[in-house]
């Protein structure tokens, strides 16, 4: 595929998508559901339910393309040997990591809140990234599997903007990956974190990578895929 140019902030973007990769960040039951993790914390979940659609439409863009597509999943092993103490310990005894919720154990891997939301559910051969972190670096072979593959660029979307997504944005950064976050398919239990976290990354010339939408990838994939 030729590169072809994705309007952004702070500027267009060239991308060859050939070396592109699409990282769907922690779209799981547990974050987006009534009775997960989110909202036995109190959290509005229908804010972060907003990503969903945006996140299928540049997902199915993605497999379309024959782009390398990798999701990821926050969550302990079931001992919670991986988890640190520091970590389980806040909060309410009821409402931690590994306390039983209503999809399971909170944030245990194999529970059913673990899971990723049926709408944007892997295909048999999608990397699927446990991670015991915010960042999907931390702890995974993201970064194994992306230079054996030759990407150079993240599409990024996912939740939340400010914690997990971020926190992969920088990881990504130091070593040397650019990336595009897609800001109408990330979301935030908070509204103005999401606001602040998007122009955290477009801010100085592009300080963490640049922020587009998911609209703009997609006309930008389709005008690629006509001229090849």
């Amino acid at each position: 595929m030729p590169a072809v140019e994705i309007a952004a902030k702070p500027r267009a973007l060239p991308v060859d998508f050939a070396r592109t990769a699409l990282v769907i960040i922690d779209m799981q039951r547990d974050f987006l559901e009534p009775g997960g993790f989110g909202a036995v914390l109190g959290n509005d979940v229908s804010l972060l339910v907003k990503a969903v659609a945006p996140c299928r439409r540049i997902l199915e863009g993605a497999r379309a393309a024959s782009l390398l597509v990798i999701h990821t999943r926050e969550g302990h092993r079931p001992d919670l040997s991986d988890a640190p103490p520091a970590k389980v310990q806040r909060g309410p005894v009821e409402k931690r990591i590994g306390a039983d919720g209503p999809m399971g154990r909170i944030l245990i891997r194999g529970e059913a809140g673990h899971g990723i939301v049926p709408a944007l559910a892997p295909l048999l051969g999608e990397p699927v990234l446990d991670k015991p972190g915010k960042g999907a670096f931390y702890q995974t072979d993201l970064d194994l599997i992306l230079r054996n593959r030759g990407i150079e660029t993240l599409l990024v979307c996912g939740v939340t903007t400010e914690v997990c997504v971020h926190t992969t944005v920088r990881e990504a950064n130091d070593r040397g990956y650019r990336c595009l976050v897609l800001g109408d398919a990330c979301a935030s239990y908070f509204p103005e974190f999401h606001e602040v976290g998007l122009r955290m990354i477009a801010a100085q010339g592009g300080i963490f990578g640049w922020v587009s939408t998911t609209g703009e990838v997609l006309t930008a994939l389709a005008r690629t895929m006509k001229a090849a």
